[in-house]
């Protein structure tokens, strides 16, 4: 198994997209703005966390401005990949999260 490699563009010492309901749907388009607010409006208690964090991810894609080149190279088969071995051991160098 393996994953495309993460890359942190910040500003001011913070994440592209902060890690916050607020955030994530600042980073989207209006449309998949109110599909997020649907999908963690119903979402049960104990699957908050995991909608957030699904939403998460969909939204420094968005706020990628590399994020269509991205798109492109994931859906031609063109994308560098890394292990997710690799990607966990830097994320943990890093003092990133990695559960």
């Amino acid at each position: 198994m393996s994953a495309q490699p993460v890359h942190h563009h910040t500003s001011e010492g913070g994440e592209r997209v902060p890690r916050t309901a607020d955030g994530i749907a600042a980073a989207l388009s209006p449309a998949r703005r109110m599909e997020f607010y649907r999908e963690l409006g119903t979402a049960q208690l104990d699957q908050a966390e995991a909608v957030l964090r699904r939403w998460w991810c969909e939204a420094m894609l968005d706020a990628d401005p590399e994020g269509d080149r991205l798109t492109a190279a994931a859906l031609d088969g063109t994308l560098p990949l890394a292990s997710v071995s690799s990607v966990l051991a830097r994320r943990q160098a890093r003092g990133l999260p990695v559960d």
